[in-house]
């Protein structure tokens, strides 16, 4: 091992197991539950409170969260033991809906045009969940990642528009440039050029483009979540430092969204609640945090920072990004909770995982990660 690999290991904090109850009992399974609404119903208030200045980024995240809150309630109305927790979730729905609407009309005036290019993305019925689950191949990860600094939001946003048939040029949509077909199967992207790559492939599944290169999707998803999930794991091995979160919880949201349980562990869920602002509902940087990391965990980090173009920071530290990503992947959590077999079924208290899901290599039974 080399002497910087050794000294990550000594200084990055031990992997340590999910404090939360176990899933395997109506009661274990209903305070999980609770602990994420009342994150999510702050997160909702701070929405509520900042609206006019959420931007484009923000909104999605909220949006994603409607189709997760809606999933799960479908799900626990069918169990009386969980109808409170049903109730609840309706409840925060309904306080949603009007808030996302009226956040769309403070982004025709503050955003036009990066409205226009991205409208699908923020509308209803856009986010569509899975009911088929699989997991990640550690054997499709990259032996090395390329450096980030070569990543282009314009760019990614351009091939984002091609796609959704947005442009000026009122083309159709599912439109593939020779251009976006090599900058979105580029191998050895990491941090936010990885994951703008896996939400191309996730919004053509969601606008239905099946042809050419669309019919590879799947394949895509797998090798970009295979890679997403060892980025997670190096973020967790230097114990979460606040530049690494924001992409921590895109990856999250966005493989969850792709159907690949092994996002879903407890411990990652339990770090995700304790980075919440609670008395502002946010999520974003606390004071003076991270100032004194050792240059060597700085060096880890570059490959997961990003410098996003209309990221909204508030004075009191709260992220309109990093609020979008935990919103997103906490009601990722809430479904997958929901979409667990009876209390009585076999669960494990690593990874909230789903029993069955179908890999695209064959029908296998997902298995819950470590």
């Amino acid at each position: 091992m080399s002497s910087l690999g050794l000294l990550l290991l000594l200084l990055a904090p031990p992997v340590l197991p999910s404090t939360l109850p176990p899933l395997d009992t109506p009661e274990g399974k209903a305070t999980v539950a609770d602990l994420i609404l009342s994150a999510l119903e702050r997160a909702t208030s701070f929405l509520k409170k900042r609206l006019p200045e959420i931007n484009l980024d923000g909104v999605v995240g909220f949006r994603v969260l409607e189709a997760q809150l809606e999933g799960a309630q479908e799900e626990w109305a069918r169990d009386p033991r969980l109808q409170p927790q049903s109730l609840r979730v309706g409840r925060l729905a309904r306080q949603l809906a009007p808030l996302l609407h009226q956040s769309i009309f403070h982004l025709k005036l503050s955003d036009p045009q990066y409205l226009r290019e991205f409208q699908p993305t923020v509308q209803p019925g856009f986010w569509k969940l899975p009911h088929v689950w699989t997991h990640t191949n550690t054997s499709m990860v990259y032996p090395t990642f390329e450096p980030e600094d070569s990543f282009s939001e314009e760019r990614s946003d351009l091939c984002m528009v091609q796609l959704l048939g947005t442009g000026t040029d009122s083309s159709q949509p599912c439109k593939l440039s020779d251009f976006c077909r090599t900058l979105m199967t580029k191998p050895g992207c990491s941090g936010y050029c990885l994951s703008h790559q896996l939400l191309f492939f996730l919004s053509a599944r969601m606008k239905g483009c099946t042809r050419g290169l669309f019919g590879q999707s799947q394949h895509y998803m797998n090798l970009f979540c295979a890679n997403m999930m060892d980025l997670n794991r190096r973020a967790e091995a230097i114990g979460y430092a606040y530049p690494t979160r924001d992409i921590f919880m895109e990856n999250i949201m966005l493989c969850g969204i792709g159907g690949f349980s092994d996002f879903y562990k407890l411990r990652w869920l339990e770090a995700i609640l304790s980075w919440q602002k609670l008395q502002e509902g946010c999520f974003g940087r606390t004071d003076a945090e991270d100032e004194e990391r050792p240059k060597v965990i700085q060096h880890q980090q570059h490959n997961l920072r990003r410098v996003k173009r209309r990221e909204k920071q508030f004075a009191d530290g709260c992220s309109s990004h990093n609020t979008a990503m935990a919103v997103g992947s906490l009601g990722g959590f809430l479904y997958a909770l929901a979409q667990y077999p009876p209390a009585n079924g076999d669960l494990r208290q690593a990874t909230l995982a789903p029993p069955a899901a179908t890999n695209t290599e064959g029908s296998l039974p997902a298995t819950p990660g470590r």
